[in-house]
């Protein structure tokens, strides 16, 4: 369960950096706050208050004559006008400390709901800033529960367990000054329990801080583990895996309520231990109490005032382990909160940078080498080219040679090494990175799509885009005719990663994606990868007229395709072995021409489609 905590700070949930971490978003509810704790102070004033009506009943109407009226005026009223008196005290009583009870809450869980939809928002922009080498590793099912689950229990925790908490320290504290002030004897036999109770207090709140960190820790793993099979359940049933990942997630299930079951047993320990406790005080304050009351040292109703006092003040102290168990869950879950928080971009804006200006297109690679670990191998090694405005550009060679990390480099979800990227002869370091991406379009070979209307996923590549754009898009990319066939036409809701399409259609969705953000820099990871040949020919059509003018790179392993590049690039084990056009490479007579006459010789390709980078005259309006 892990080491012991040495000091009280240690011991105790670690608020004091949630609210450190959090306190520009408290502050902005500074006035809903004061004005919440100002009713909150009232509130315990008014419980302080309750038992002194049924002090003066038993002092100045049931035993009056017992010794003198502690407050003169009191004895100058008729009983009933007196008891008629304490009875609407009562009332009075009972009536405003539950308006400054209501108030207080009311005005807290306000607050506590400003304060996390602020956070909530602020960790989900966060996210989305997160670079690939971030969500590469991540658990996307624990991310998602961070936003989700792990915010919302904080702020309850912050209404059920904290505002509770807080009201009966103060209550309890009141009513002790009050009692040390009414008889110090008393006060003192009273407080003599206090000791043992805090010793038993920190005791089982140092286990069920360790619990609950531990059980946080786990419904992470297990939101990850149900979202990554959720993800891929055509996979899962394709291989009959449910059982296996079923006796997993059974496994991390039982663990979890083992977890929650141990907290509840701690929790409910203290409050008997608790309960014991108040017998002890009560019986001892009772045997002192009646002697002095016998002996005229204190009256009836100080007695029955101390008891009550006893009594109230220790009721909350039975559910301090509820709320402390509340409390450290909350905890986790903020630190969880704030440790994602605190991970620093490492790809974002560098000081200095500026709006990139529109670019024509000439890239520059200059002796560039990365990793995506530091210590591991290099991924690319001292890669040195340059490529013309709009230039195509194909990138071949082995899978794992590097092809897709260069081009990652370029819309710098990753920055290099070593070298430079020049765009236009300036680095791309030098402009911001929203302005950088927004002038380069990318088709992958397995394009994702939003739950949202064909419009919208078509949008998504220029929110600026109007309907006559979007449309001419869908018809650059081949994609009119069949969106016009759906149900809603470009209102269609499509599926959860566009499942309700085809392959061919998700990829001319994309292309029309693409198209609309007029880019002058396109990337194509092999978008026509596992698509039939009809497909393939509608595809390759609309990505000639996507890349039409523009710098293009081509990921490809069919050299056929790739035959009309203006550049092409081998790429093996990170190094550029090759470089120029396809009949320079031919008549080199090195990898290139040993692959392609590979390819040739099993039939690979030779029956050529129309490539990408195949020049037709065709533009969008």
């Amino acid at each position: 369960m892990g080491h012991r905590p040495k000091k009280l700070k240690e011991t105790l949930p670690g608020l004091s950096r949630l609210i450190r971490r959090f306190w520009p978003q408290i502050q902005k509810q500074g006035g809903l706050l004061i004005l919440s704790c100002v009713a909150l102070l009232l509130e315990t004033a008014l419980r302080l208050l309750e038992p002194w009506p049924l002090k003066f009943m038993f002092d100045n109407i049931l035993l009056k004559g017992f010794q003198p009226a502690p407050v003169p005026v009191l004895g100058q009223l008729s009983a009933v006008t007196l008891l008629s008196l304490l009875c609407l005290g009562l009332v009075a009583v009972a009536i405003l400390r539950g308006a400054m009870a209501y108030f207080s809450t009311v005005g807290m869980a306000i607050a506590a709901t400003h304060v996390m939809t602020e956070i909530r928002g602020n960790l989900y922009s966060h996210l989305q800033r997160l670079p690939l080498a971030f969500h590469s590793k991540a658990k996307s099912g624990d991310l998602i529960t961070r936003v989700t689950y792990d915010i919302e229990r904080l702020r309850e925790a912050t209404v059920t367990a904290a505002l509770p908490l807080i009201t009966n320290l103060l209550t309890l504290f009141g009513m002790l000054g009050v009692m040390l002030w009414m008889n110090l004897e008393l006060a003192l036999i009273a407080i003599a329990v206090f000791p043992l109770f805090i010793l038993v207090s920190l005791y089982t709140t140092r286990r069920i801080q360790t619990v609950a960190r531990t059980q946080r820790k786990r419904e992470g793993a297990m939101a990850a583990k149900a979202a990554e099979a959720i993800g891929a359940i055509k996979v899962v049933q394709t291989l009959s895996l449910q059982t296996m990942l079923e006796g997993a997630f059974a496994k991390q299930n039982k663990k979890s309520l083992k977890e929650g079951a141990q907290t509840q047993k701690l929790s409910a320990g203290l409050e008997r231990t608790v309960e014991i406790l108040v017998a002890i005080a009560t019986s001892l304050i009772l045997w002192r109490g009646v002697q002095l009351v016998m002996q005229n040292a204190v009256t009836p109703g100080d007695l029955l005032v101390f008891i009550t006092y006893l009594k109230t003040a220790f009721k909350p102290l039975r559910q301090l382990a509820k709320y402390t168990a509340q409390i450290a869950k909350a905890t986790a879950s903020g630190e969880r909160i704030v440790d994602l928080l605190d991970t620093v971009p490492t790809i974002r804006d560098l000081r200095g940078a500026r709006p990139a200006p529109s670019f024509e297109g000439k890239v520059h690679f200059n002796n560039v080498s990365f990793a995506y670990d530091a210590g591991a191998a290099a991924t690319l090694r001292k890669i040195s080219f340059t490529v013309q405005p709009g230039q195509q550009v194909a990138l071949v060679g082995p899978s794992g040679g590097g092809k897709s990390s260069l081009v990652s480099l370029l819309l710098r979800f990753y920055d290099p090494l070593e070298g430079q990227i020049l765009i236009d002869g300036h680095d791309l370091r030098e402009y911001t990175l929203d302005s950088l991406r927004q002038q380069i379009s990318i088709v992958l070979q397995e394009s994702v799509l939003f739950a949202v209307s064909v419009r919208d996923n078509i949008s998504y590549g220029c929110l600026a885009a109007t309907d006559a754009e979007i449309e001419a898009a869908a018809r650059l990319a081949n994609a009119h005719d069949f969106i016009q066939a759906l149900p809603q036409g470009y209102d269609t809701i499509l599926g959860e990663r566009g499942a309700t399409l085809s392959g061919g259609q998700r990829q001319r969705i994309a292309i029309a994606r693409a198209a609309v953000r007029r880019s002058p820099i396109v990337i194509l990871d092999e978008p026509t990868t596992g698509l039939d040949q009809e497909n393939e020919h509608e595809v390759n059509e609309a990505l000639t007229r996507l890349t039409q003018g523009c710098t293009t790179f081509l990921i490809s392993h069919n050299l056929k395709a790739i035959e009309q590049a203006d550049l092409i690039l081998y790429l093996e084990n990170g190094q550029l072995l090759e470089q120029g056009t396809h009949r320079q490479l031919l008549a080199l007579g090195g990898r290139y021409a040993a692959l392609y006459a590979l390819q040739s010789s099993v039939g690979v390709g030779i029956q050529q489609r129309r490539s990408p980078l195949d020049p037709q005259p065709y533009l969008l309006n």
